[in-house]
């Protein structure tokens, strides 16, 4: 089988690989969707070719809750389909497809109504484990309880007394979401799949009315290939309807953006030992535990301004921290506040003007020949969207054509996962690494942290922690660059790890170590170096003062002040 490696020279044989013959299926995007359809129609055996323009993951699938669940809210909705689909995926990625990426986390929700409240709420939890555990697949999370409110406070002293009368507490799973798309990338490649990150869809082939295929340009390099398939997939998320027009085609449905924003304050501010969800008059705030940081969000609001940099206001932020002090004993302040991350979710527009009650739901349409395109959603669905597209494109191809096998696919890393985890303490003495860290590596990698771990042993230097940034390892930033397809500074220090979002100076103080440590990797001159350490500082600065800003259209013009980074 292929390696998974996404280093510098696959990149390059993929994209020359695309380019040389026809594909069965190209797949434009690479966000949790993209690269879930690329993976499941190679493992059918066919053909296929994925690019996105900027990183895997570089717009919604990295700025999520970072939550795989059925949501307990579209239960209230009284939309049993989609709670029990989303109840079967979670299922599957906790016990079979990547129970390395996936786990639990407990969520308390605070009772503020004697007697009626406790009945309807707990009505809701009990169906949902209900549904969860109806075909098997709740094994592994914990059923719902119901606490009195003196229990409840021990669970979660931060809260405030009279916040609350009672409580319920119930489980779902976390994931790290741009982690779990790199995964996704990597597993698709070991399939077979070409994938090449910084490669732009400029324009579609056509030949009369078909899409044929579509023009690339390499970021990095600056050159342009032609990439013929016999299908194209659209899994642009919020660009659909931009990547729509270069077909000059609106399409059958229309994409629209909603921003939701999160705040990440350590762990010492909030004292819980389990996640809070509450609710507020336009949706719920969750308050996520995060290793040592928690994620408080979300916020939902229409957003039509840059799609690419999506800001949060000062207002977003106070919104976020007005209503989790609500119920805090001691709230928190603008001083608590590490990071602060904004993304837009892709809505199916409806007749509502609200966002909030756009649909989660999906939609795969074919509104030419030769072109697919899948739209909507939520994250943890995302399997059943892509087996969705990839059997619609499956109708365009003169061929038989295997059923979807994802469903028994586990991701790469998965594999023996288990087995490390219960000799971790024997890879801590045979690698000189504290077990803390091995589990860390084991959690964020599978048994691939195998290979981080080999980085180590053939130079000890990366053993060592990060300067300013003590949770990661030098080795992980290198790993990044060598082996998940990290082509910048920015790539490595906001999605293959989240120091952007989990230290208070942003990652600044580690960035240019950071920089050096990739440099070999890329092949980066010092000019290079230089010039990535001053595009992420610039970053940083500018996504600080939109955040002092009063609205939207002033914080994304101040967002718009760090301008794109760009090769030499």
């Amino acid at each position: 089988m292929r390696t998974a490696t996404l280093g510098p020279v696959e990149r390059a044989e993929a994209l020359a690989g695309m380019a040389e013959r026809e594909l069965d299926i190209l797949v434009v995007g690479a966000g949790v969707v993209g690269a879930g359809t690329a993976l499941d129609a190679a493992t059918r055996g066919l053909s296929i070719g994925l690019v996105e323009a900027r990183d895997w993951a570089s717009g919604t699938s990295s700025r999520s809750s970072k939550l795989i669940h059925g949501g307990l809210r579209y239960l209230e909705m009284l939309d049993f389909a989609l709670v029990r689909e989303a109840l079967k995926e979670r299922g599957l990625l906790l016990s079979r497809l990547a129970p390395h990426l996936v786990r639990p986390v407990p969520f308390l929700y605070p009772l503020q109504h004697k007697g009626w409240e406790r009945l309807y709420a707990g009505s809701g939890v009990a169906l949902y484990d209900a549904m969860s555990m109806a075909r098997g697949h709740g094994r592994g999370l914990p059923l719902h309880r119901h606490l009195s409110r003196r229990h409840a406070l021990r669970v979660a002293p931060a809260l405030r007394k009279d916040a609350l009368v009672g409580a319920l507490q119930y489980y779902d799973a976390q994931m790290d979401d741009a982690r779990f798309v790199a995964t996704l990338v990597r597993t698709a490649a070991m399939y077979g799949a070409k994938v090449a990150n910084r490669a732009r869809v400029t324009g579609f082939l056509r030949e009369g009315e078909r899409v044929v295929g579509a023009r690339v340009v390499d970021v990095e390099s600056g050159g342009e290939y032609e990439i013929r398939a016999r299908q194209v997939v659209n899994a642009t998320g919020v660009w659909t309807d931009d990547t729509q027009a270069m077909v000059g085609e609106r399409g059958q449905f229309h994409v629209r953006a909603s921003k939701g924003i999160h705040l990440v304050v350590p762990k010492d501010r909030i004292h819980s030992s389990t996640g809070l969800i509450l609710r507020t008059e336009k949706s719920v705030l969750f308050v996520i535990p995060w290793g040592r940081h928690w994620i408080v969000g979300t916020t939902d609001t229409d957003w039509d301004l840059d799609k690419a940099h999506p800001a949060a206001s000062s207002a977003d932020i106070d919104y976020l921290l007005e209503h989790v002090n609500a119920v805090l004993a001691v709230p928190l302040t603008r001083d608590d506040v590490e990071g602060v991350y904004a993304g837009l979710r892709p809505l199916l527009a409806g007749e509502s003007d609200a966002t909030s009650k756009l649909s989660r739901e999906h939609t795969v349409a074919h509104p030419v020949p030769g072109l697919v395109v899948v739209a909507g959603g939520k994250y943890t669905t995302y399997r059943v969207m892509a087996k969705d597209a990839v059997d619609e494109a499956v109708h365009g191809l003169d061929q038989r054509v295997a059923e979807c096998v994802t469903e028994d696919v586990p991701l790469v890393g998965a594999e023996g996962y288990h087995a490390l985890w219960n000799a971790r303490a024997r890879i801590a003495a045979r690698t000189g690494i504290h077990v803390v860290r091995v589990e860390h590596l084991l959690n964020r990698y599978g048994s691939l942290a195998e290979e981080v771990l080999d980085l180590v042993t053939a130079d000890s230097g990366l053993g060592a922690p990060l300067t300013g940034a003590d949770d990661y390892l030098r080795a992980e930033v290198v790993y990044a660059a060598s082996h998940e397809g990290a082509r910048h500074l920015d790539d490595v220090l906001t999605r293959r790890t989240r120091i952007s979002i989990e230290t208070f100076d942003r990652g600044t103080r580690c960035a240019r170590e950071a920089a050096e440590l990739m440099a070999p990797v890329l092949g980066w001159d010092q000019d290079q170096i230089d010039r990535e350490v001053e595009h992420y500082e610039k970053r940083v600065e500018a996504e600080r003062e939109s955040q002092l800003q009063p609205d939207d259209l002033s914080a994304d013009a101040a967002r718009l002040g760090a301008p794109e980074i760009l090769p030499r």
